[in-house]
């Protein structure tokens, strides 16, 4: 899995507790502590989606454009990650003279997918608003 999958969620999960529900690239990146830069590379993902919508200017930012307890963390993995669970190398050589070795890549790449569609359902099962209120839940047994 890759970070864009965590920038994005805590993005929204951000701008769903917001109550003007809008936040500067700047006050994105302060709050997940990365760089603005990468925020913005997420971002527009979430905005190609329709998850979200910017405005220029003064007073501007990001905007969420979504209800939070419609938008499952699955979509926001489809749309930010999806494949990343498999490893860019693996081992093996299907030249190779040998039983493991000629059949590794293959068998890996299935337990890859099959480990992703495992997770994706999970996901599914989890929506932007859950994730804001196990957050807000957490705060409240510190106090």
């Amino acid at each position: 899995m890759n970070s864009e999958f965590t920038i994005a969620v805590h993005s929204l999960v951000l701008l769903a507790y917001r109550p003007d529900h809008m936040a500067t690239s700047d006050m994105i990146a302060h709050n997940v502590d990365t760089h603005p830069a990468r925020v913005r590379k997420v971002m527009g993902c979430l905005r190609k989606q329709g998850y979200v919508t910017t405005k220029e200017g003064s007073g501007g930012g990001f905007a969420l454009n979504c209800r939070p307890d419609e938008v499952t963390l699955a979509e926001i993995y489809r749309a930010t990650s999806f494949g990343s669970i498999k490893p860019s190398w693996c081992s093996g050589n299907v030249e190779e003279d040998c039983l493991v070795a000629c059949n590794m890549t293959e068998v890996m790449d299935h337990i890859f997918t099959e480990a992703e569609e495992q997770m994706l359902t999970y996901l599914q099962r989890l929506t932007i608003q859950d994730v804001l209120e196990r957050v807000l839940a957490k705060q409240q047994r510190k106090s």
